[in-house]
């Protein structure tokens, strides 16, 4: 195995560079002497939680970082954990970049949502990321300060990308969403391609703000090249065929762009899609969540 280079050091983990080359092993589909491990602990007594979703949407922004650094500071990172940081405003945050308006249910504690803005898909297509919508302006003001200030220290992790089907659900509302499948399915073959069409300018924002590519990516996996959690919760909704015509396609362009996906697959409901992803091109790493929630 040929040792990486140019991986930034971190005071948080003075073994970063091991930790790079076993994962930089795990994804060229090789194993140094053990299996990936990722252990993280307190270091002096009770642990530090991290910036909530709630102080992350309206906190100022050095104390949220602040708190971040605290946290990682005193945070034991053992194995091929990586000290990073989430800067994610909410699951549906990129439906609020597209117009949609965040929304906190009383039901999910600290997590926000968003309000369905989609009324009819010939009006509201073609999708695009709002450039002047504040929640949008705010996460790329966070990832910039925080490459400033969390340098040598900590490193950025991608967004919470909720893109493809999820994006459309958080517009449209799953269960219309649902009967758009059955009642027009040629309009989802527009909206898909439109909500594919955001991701590629979505990603390339993120990486620049957080300065990505000198420093790395860290989420689900380790990587120089780029790395992120992929997903589709509103899979479990719809059947092998939707998923191949819809979601599969989407997925796997996905991939492409961020190099090393590690799919997020959400839940019991979602277990008919194994086919389909264990053949997907580009998924590299499935975390299978047993149980609802």
């Amino acid at each position: 195995m040929q040792s990486i280079v140019n991986v930034p050091p971190l005071s948080t983990k003075p073994d970063m560079a091991d930790a790079a080359r076993r994962w930089q092993a795990y994804l060229a589909g090789d194993i140094i002497d053990r299996p990936i491990v990722q252990v993280t602990a307190p270091r002096y007594g009770q642990g530090i939680p991290a910036p909530s979703y709630r102080m992350r949407a309206f906190a100022d922004l050095d104390t949220i970082i602040d708190l971040a650094l605290v946290r990682a500071e005193t945070t034991y990172w053992g194995g091929e954990a990586i000290p990073s940081f989430f800067p994610s405003m909410g699951p549906d945050e990129i439906a609020v970049f597209c117009g949609a308006e965040l929304r906190w249910g009383e039901d999910s504690g600290d997590t926000n949502w968003s309000a369905p803005c989609v009324t009819d898909w010939e009006q509201a297509l073609p999708l695009r990321l709002r450039e002047d919508n504040p929640l949008w302006q705010r996460v790329l003001a966070l990832y910039r300060r925080a490459a400033e200030r969390m340098a040598g220290k900590m490193l950025l992790m991608p967004i919470d990308l909720h893109t493809n089907m999820d994006l459309l659900a958080a517009l449209r509302g799953p269960q219309q969403l649902c009967l758009d499948t059955l009642d027009q399915p040629e309009m989802i073959d527009r909206a898909m391609l439109s909500a594919r069409a955001i991701f590629a300018p979505l990603w390339n924002a993120i990486v620049e703000a957080g300065r990505m590519n000198e420093r790395g990516y860290p989420h689900g996996h380790f990587s120089m090249e780029g790395s992120a959690v992929l997903q589709c919760d509103f899979s479990a909704m719809i059947g092998p065929a939707m998923f191949r015509r819809w979601v599969m396609p989407a997925l796997e362009e996905e991939a492409q762009i961020v190099r090393h996906a590690f799919y997020h697959w959400d839940g019991p409901d979602a277990i008919k899609h194994i086919n389909d992803l264990v053949a997907s091109k580009g998924l590299f790493t499935l975390a299978y969540v047993v149980g609802d929630g």
